[in-house]
């Protein structure tokens, strides 16, 4: 712990304690949890983006899906569908919906229905049919629908009765339920948009939301809070807790101090450099593989990055290893892939392009670059796959000064930070990725598709036709063999075009008070907080 925290926490401590009650923003809870996020979210329906802040504050508190993944036992399980079963060779599915499931009641919706085929088929069409009333409220940009290609995927949604549900695709995908179970194939309300629609306001829908999830939303004060309460009559087992809080807390120390002094009960991306301040009897601090990356990204559309001679002359100057140990603290691995090892399509021969100086000035001056000025994106927050965008970038500035290549960094606030890298604004950015599911599927196309350069999530705006027909060839067949084999020709092309350096693979930490107990860190990313509880002080020292 450095000792300008640890003086902070010290100071932090003996003032809070002469304080009184109530003078803060966000104080204590008995009845519930305060969780310090790390942003705001853009909006609260996650089929709008793919930012983990929003995705965080949203997906598995608000909403359902229709199925969900057990990561412990690698299978999928029934959510608001109680069982599905394929039919014409993989290209129908039918959906048994659950009966007895209730929409929240709020003070601006009171369903008169539970939940229907209604439902899904609105919540589908939504993304799926451009005609649809509501397809373009929010933006019209589905932007993981669009880089998986499920939009063009899923023919139609059917209707078969009140509790079922066919969905017809246009061929077979082994990558099918995978999607189904990510965060963002989230249940809306029929009800609910219908009413919006009469009064004219259906931009609510995303503003003032209505799920079935363990909690409904009761009030938002932008870099404030977010305030939800539980759902009464969830259909399964939820919250022990009567409400959950989001504590909007953009800085990484104050964060950690805001746990020390009892504001927080969890938080996320605790500073590993200062998890020493966090050995305390009353805080636990977990970390967990997960599947992720790190990568500097080259935007292609732009000279000299649409040369692959220079975007490898790049990746030879950056000492990514340097960047392990001082900005990872060695709590990750070097990247040699988009997918992590644990993948069962992982090739450890993939990127391999090392720290050498030497080479990338070659590799320069034959491109005719002796000289060469660039930027670098680098995101304003904290994620787990890069804890300190920032200090990585101040860190390749200086390699790449070693190669005659002059380097910016560039930042703004983070929701003008995406916005610009949508439109391509960047020279190179600093991101990565969380993995959605355990199909490689999910890193590739969301990625590195020419589908996801229209939506903004292929941040190196690369379109290789033979790369692509290699990702849909592999959706394409069940054979696990064959898949693997097409997906490691995909990390061969990579390795020859380089669009991007992956960098590294990280951990995730989170850090709460040893009184809260159910908060779930599902492997591939978001926060769960449905069976969260909490305990008094003496009931923790009783145990």
């Amino acid at each position: 712990m450095t000792k300008a925290l640890s003086l902070l926490i010290s100071a932090t401590t003996i003032l809070l304690a002469g304080c009184e009650p109530g003078t803060e923003e966000v104080t204590p809870l008995s009845e519930g949890i305060i969780y310090c996020s790390e942003g705001n979210p853009d909006t609260f329906n996650p089929q709008l983006i793919t930012s983990g802040t929003t995705v965080d504050a949203t997906a598995a508190q608000l909403y359902d899906r229709l199925i969900d993944y057990d990561a412990e036992k690698q299978t999928f399980v029934p959510a608001l569908a109680k069982r599905w079963e394929p039919l014409d060779n993989g290209t129908r599915y039918r959906f048994y919906l659950r009966e007895d499931v209730k929409f929240h009641s709020t003070d601006y919706f009171s369903p008169t229905r539970d939940f229907n085929a209604e439902d899904v088929r609105f919540s589908f069409n939504r993304w799926l049919d451009e005609t649809s009333l509501y397809h373009n409220v929010g933006g019209g940009s589905y932007p993981f629908f669009s880089a998986t290609g499920l939009d063009k995927l899923i023919q139609k949604v059917i209707k078969v009765d009140e509790m079922t549900v066919d969905i017809v695709l246009n061929n077979a995908d082994s990558s099918f339920l995978a999607n189904l179970a990510t965060d963002f194939a989230i249940i809306l309300s029929a009800e609910y948009a219908q009413q919006l629609s009469v009064k004219d306001v259906p931009y609510l829908i995303d503003l003032k939301p209505i799920g079935t999830g363990p909690y409904r939303f009761e009030s938002f004060r932008k870099d404030v809070l977010i305030r939800y309460t539980k759902h009464p009559e969830y259909w399964r087992e939820g919250p022990g807790i009567e409400q959950l809080v989001y504590s909007i807390t953009p800085n990484a120390n104050k964060r950690m101090l805001k746990l020390v002094t009892g504001e927080c009960d969890v938080i996320p991306y605790p500073l590993i450099s200062e998890l020493q301040a966090l050995n305390r009897d009353d805080i636990v601090v977990t970390n967990e593989v997960s599947p992720n990356v790190s990568f500097w990204a080259f935007n292609t559309k732009k000279p000299p990055f649409d040369d692959p001679l220079v975007r490898q002359a790049l990746s030879h100057a950056i000492n990514r290893q340097a960047i392990i140990d001082t900005i990872y603290y060695g709590n990750a691995e070097l990247a040699r892939s988009i997918l992590p090892p644990t993948s069962w399509a992982y090739d450890n021969q993939g990127i391999q392009y090392g720290y050498d100086p030497e080479k990338a000035r070659k590799l320069l001056e034959e491109a005719g670059y002796e000289q060469l000025t660039i930027n670098i994106w680098a995101m304003p927050v904290q994620r787990v796959y890069n804890p300190n965008a920032r200090r990585m970038a101040e860190l390749m500035q200086s390699d790449l000064a070693q190669v005659g290549v002059n380097a910016r960094i560039v930042s703004y606030e983070w929701n003008t930070f995406r916005r610009r890298l949508s439109r391509g604004e960047h020279d190179t950015v600093l991101i990565g990725w969380y993995a959605d599911n355990a199909d490689p599927d999910n890193f590739f196309r969301p990625l590195l598709s020419c589908a996801a350069v229209a939506t903004g999530g292929n941040r190196a705006n690369w379109c290789h036709p033979g790369f692509d027909e290699l990702l849909y060839e592999a959706i394409s067949t069940t054979d696990a063999a064959e898949r693997k084999a097409l997906y490691q020709s995909a990390q061969h092309i990579l390795n020859q075009q380089l669009p991007l350096l992956p960098i590294a693979h990280s951990r995730r930490y989170q850090a709460q008070k040893k009184t809260v107990r159910g908060v779930q860190l599902p492997p591939y990313g978001g926060i769960n907080f449905r069976l969260a509880t909490k305990v008094t002080p003496a009931e923790e020292n009783a145990q």
